[in-house]
């Protein structure tokens, strides 16, 4: 096996062809597949679903696509890590973050590495905790932000700041001041899927409380979260206490929890990688970044952890 081979059968899967896959090589489609099937012969296995709509990964495929993609970024990384080994840190660092916190940090991380890193390019990668947490361990990114109830194993992490929830609602007339989880349990909620971070939490606090949510709809998605409180669908709970930072969403309201219910932000890497330098470097703006900032609006209801409980 060669490395091409890798390289080529990872293009295949992203492309969902052949053609498409061997026009986007510059290779021609005969050569491609001959390619591939001396990887199947030497793998002895199916890796591919061929279709007349295209191909697919087999569930051996998807295994060598995921292995292959961790070796592909590697050797990509070789050159940025050999030269940073001499004068200026540079290479690319992908960071990912919970996309609540991504208006708020995104433009301004940018701008502080361009002053201080000029040689080191950012790519921003969102999502919720849980997705975020597997593309670190997938080594697909170098560090997150995500939040979490409990420590999980494999990472090496900070404890940054906790962040207190509230609940979302489309703003019509006056708000209360705060709400309750009786007052919420007979709300229309727009809820995340019950493995994602937040829901885990909520449903421990309405249990504790002798309480239930029946959530109107389920979804990990930021944006539907936001589209379905502005349609008045239902109300959401998120960590976040101020949209001012998001001008496209002038009415959306926050209301504070009472009791506070907070999830922990941490910061994560893949316990197995040590980061590059350019990783570490990006790593110590952020942190010193988001000291300055959390207790301002952009991170309303957050509190800083200077030492792990």
């Amino acid at each position: 096996m060669q490395f091409r081979h890798l390289r080529y059968f990872a293009r295949i899967v992203e492309a969902g062809s052949f053609s498409r896959a061997a026009a986007l090589i510059h290779i021609a489609q005969p050569a491609l597949s001959k390619q591939i099937a001396e990887l199947e012969d030497e793998f002895g296995v199916t890796l591919l679903h061929r279709s007349a709509r295209g191909v697919t990964p087999t569930a051996a495929g998807e295994v060598l696509y995921q292995e292959a993609l961790k070796l592909i970024r590697q050797v990509d990384d070789l050159p940025a890590i050999v030269r940073s080994s001499q004068g200026d840190i540079q290479g690319v660092v992908c960071f990912g973050m919970a996309s609540t916190m991504a208006p708020a940090l995104t433009g301004k991380m940018m701008e502080i590495c361009r002053a201080t890193l000029p040689k080191v390019t950012l790519r921003f990668v969102t999502g919720d905790s849980e997705t975020l947490r597997e593309k670190v361990a997938s080594k697909a990114i170098d560090l997150a932000i995500v939040f979490e109830n409990s420590p999980e194993t494999g990472f090496t992490r900070e404890v940054l700041f906790r962040q207190r929830l509230y609940l979302a609602s489309r703003m019509e007339g006056k708000l209360a001041r705060s709400t309750t989880l009786a007052e919420m349990a007979q709300l229309p909620l727009m809820l995340p899927t019950p493995t994602n971070v937040l829901r885990k939490a909520l449903d421990r606090e309405f249990a504790a409380a002798g309480l239930q949510a029946e959530p109107v709809a389920e979804s990990d998605l930021f944006d539907v979260v936001l589209s379905a409180v502005e349609t008045g669908l239902g109300h959401a709970v998120l960590p976040k206490g101020d949209f001012s930072d998001m001008p496209g969403h002038p009415d959306i309201a926050t209301t504070p929890i009472e009791p506070p219910i907070y999830l922990t932000a941490c910061l994560i890497t893949s316990r197995d990688k040590p980061p590059t330098r350019a990783a570490a470097a990006i790593e110590a703006q952020l942190l010193g970044f988001l000291r300055s900032q959390v207790g301002q609006s952009a991170f309303s209801g957050a509190e800083w952890v200077d030492a792990e409980p």
